[in-house]
């Protein structure tokens, strides 16, 4: 029997198909990446210091193939059979994202991997949200949004097999990943064919231009994939020069010089040619909802930290929480990966006092990565490129439970995995450089 390809390899193939895919059919997004490289080498460059701690951390060898998707589905079953198809790939659903307070009628997770190990491999995100058809006012447009989703099958009967195949014998063998990448990236493809008249998706758009972009077609065609860059002030900067017009703010913190959560900007959604059926044939229109987006990851905070960053986003005030990496961790704001030195391995202390050994210089604190994302930002993204239109918050409660019933599984909690990747590398350094916990 030939041995499995391992799910991080899969995950690695498929990234980088799809993102040769999304090149040769969104090309500013090709000059995006060229840009982000750039200001990448620029940043290194300026901060050796900073690119000698990257290193040590793991996160350089990341950083040119990191990237975050994001697609929108229509029913529980893509949901579930998405959620399938990136458990092949070693992805999770970590997370439940409201975005009903904003405007934008969908809830969401992100499935990413959630081992440092694998993170470290491929770091691949996709941000998925499920359209909440309860949200459309007009029960008679509702009820044509049903049938429309219930008409179409997102996955091709190939990649549907190899779901289950790897479910049943508990992975792929080559040729079978190969086929799986090719047949699931089907799925994320863009389809210039609306699978509604011309009338109906109008009064999908009056609705909701992300309603329209869910319901109207085939599929749920990949609507970005995002670079990470080490200073998106740059990127923002130099944008137009490439000929690319971003979003007017930077959704995400204030810059800083210890960079917390997640910063995001975008260039305007493309408008595209699409057909529309017709009883003469087909009808021409546009659509707009594909766009690029850069992405600038700072340090996890805790749930402490997260309530001092929430209540900033609020007062516009974010001096509560510190600039400097040791009070951010002294205080218990942020999450912190714990490394044993050389001086720390050949020194065994006697002492399991983790802050005397950091201040001895026998452990290193790294902050560690956030991985996940802002519900706030992501609707701000949405909303930049859905039109002018401003849209009232719909007036409901947060649905996790029917989410998480539609995805098949619960949500893991984003904070118990950096609450778990601190814990274990604090004990991992304490047994290498302590005499009394050797064993």
């Amino acid at each position: 029997m030939s041995a499995f390809v391992h799910p991080d390899e899969i995950r690695s193939r498929f990234s980088a198909a799809l993102s040769a895919m999304y090149r040769a059919e969104v090309p500013q997004y090709g000059e995006l990446l060229t840009l982000v490289a750039e200001v990448n080498a620029e940043a290194l460059k300026a901060d050796p210091a900073g690119a000698d701690r990257l290193a040590a951390a793991g996160e350089l060898a990341r950083l040119s193939e990191e990237r975050h998707g994001a697609i929108r589905v229509g029913t529980a079953d893509e949901l579930a059979t998405i959620a399938r198809a990136f458990a092949v790939m070693g992805m999770a659903p970590v997370s439940y994202y409201n975005l009903a307070p904003a405007g934008v009628p969908v809830h969401s997770t992100a499935f990413r991997p959630v081992d440092p190990a694998a993170l470290a491999r491929n770091p691949f995100r996709v941000f998925c949200s499920l359209l909440r058809l309860e949200l459309i006012e007009d029960q008679e447009l509702r009820q044509e949004a049903a049938a429309a989703l219930a008409r179409r099958d997102i996955f091709t009967p190939g990649a549907r097999a190899l779901i289950a195949a790897a479910a049943t014998a508990g992975g792929l063998d080559e040729d079978q990943a190969d086929r799986f990448v090719s047949e699931l990236l089907e799925t994320f493809r863009w389809h210039a064919e609306a699978t509604v008249s011309a009338s109906v998706y109008e009064r999908l758009v009056a609705a909701h231009r992300l309603i329209a972009d869910v319901v109207s077609f085939k599929g749920p065609h990949i609507n970005h994939l995002t670079p990470r860059t080490l200073d998106i002030d740059a990127a923002q900067a130099a944008m137009p020069e490439r000929g690319i017009t971003p979003k007017e703010t930077i959704e995400g913190p204030p810059a800083r010089a210890c960079p917390i959560l997640l910063r995001q900007t975008s260039f305007k959604a493309l408008q595209e040619a699409i057909a529309f059926p017709g009883a003469d044939g087909a009808v021409q229109g546009v659509h707009t909802a594909r766009f690029g987006e850069i992405e600038q990851r700072g340090c996890a905070l805790t749930p402490k930290g997260r309530a001092l960053y929430d209540d900033a986003l609020t007062t516009k005030d974010f001096s509560t929480l510190p600039d400097d990496w040791t009070a951010l961790r002294r205080n218990g704001l942020a999450w912190f990966r714990y490394r044993a030195t050389p001086d720390g391995l050949a020194g065994r202390a006697e002492t399991a006092d983790l802050e005397a050994l950091i201040a001895k210089g026998h452990v290193v604190a790294e902050p560690i990565t956030y991985e996940d994302f802002l519900p706030v930002s992501a609707a701000g993204i949405f909303q930049s490129n859905l039109g002018a239109e401003v849209r009232d918050a719909y007036a409901v409660d947060p649905a996790k439970a029917d989410f998480e019933q539609a995805l098949g599984r619960s949500v893991l909690d984003e904070m118990a995995l950096y609450q778990a990747e601190q814990d274990a590398s604090a004990a991992v350094a304490l047994k290498a450089c302590c005499i009394c916990t050797a064993g």
